[in-house]
């Protein structure tokens, strides 16, 4: 097998495995039935992750390039992370990372770890210095973002994970931007 196909193929195992991940949490799923779905042999799966947990872990890895929308001023912060929530929301191809991650996390600790890990590294501490830098005290700064922090993930999880239904784009961006905005102003 080459290296160009060796990726794509480790790629399409990822693919599956998030979707299934997603779908129905860390217990349920198994090496063989991602291995159907992405029409490999297991022992790929083994070879490339070492396992079900190496698969999860490798699936649950997120990279979202978040400090792009604290570019500008704080008056039109919640217009841009609410565009910036839609667009993860309805525009990634396949399952998302952090969606796996959140379904996990009543199943695997290290899944609540990881999530835990990613919302305070890059959205938590950015968003506090973000609003410190803006003029808030540091206090204010700091509890401004808990609460947007909390809002999100509460509506991600109420969303996305207890009903897996999120309605129209534009009306949640519209709801999403004004809240947010509420939150930052005090």
């Amino acid at each position: 097998m080459s290296v160009r196909n060796a990726a794509a193929t480790r790629q399409r195992i990822l693919e599956h495995a998030r979707r299934q991940f997603a779908q129905h949490g860390y217990a349920a799923i198994t090496v063989k039935g991602v291995a159907d779905a992405a029409g490999v042999s297991p022992n790929l799966i083994t070879r490339y992750f070492g396992g079900k947990d190496g698969l999860f872990l490798a699936a649950t890895r997120v990279e979202i390039p978040v400090s792009t929308s604290f570019d500008g001023d704080r008056s039109t912060l919640g217009s841009r992370l609410a565009a910036s929530i839609v667009r993860r929301w309805f525009g990634a191809p396949g399952e998302d990372p952090l969606l796996v991650l959140q379904r996990a996390s009543g199943e695997r600790p290290e899944a609540a770890e990881a999530l835990a890990a990613f919302l305070d590294t890059h959205s938590l501490e950015p968003l506090h210095r973000y609003l410190r830098d803006s003029g808030l005290d540091d206090a204010d700064a700091r509890s401004r973002a808990a609460a947007i922090d909390a809002f999100v993930l509460g509506v991600s999880t109420r969303r996305r994970v207890l009903r897996s239904e999120l309605g129209d784009p534009a009306d949640l961006q519209a709801w999403l931007s004004a809240t947010i905005q509420r939150l930052a102003d005090g």
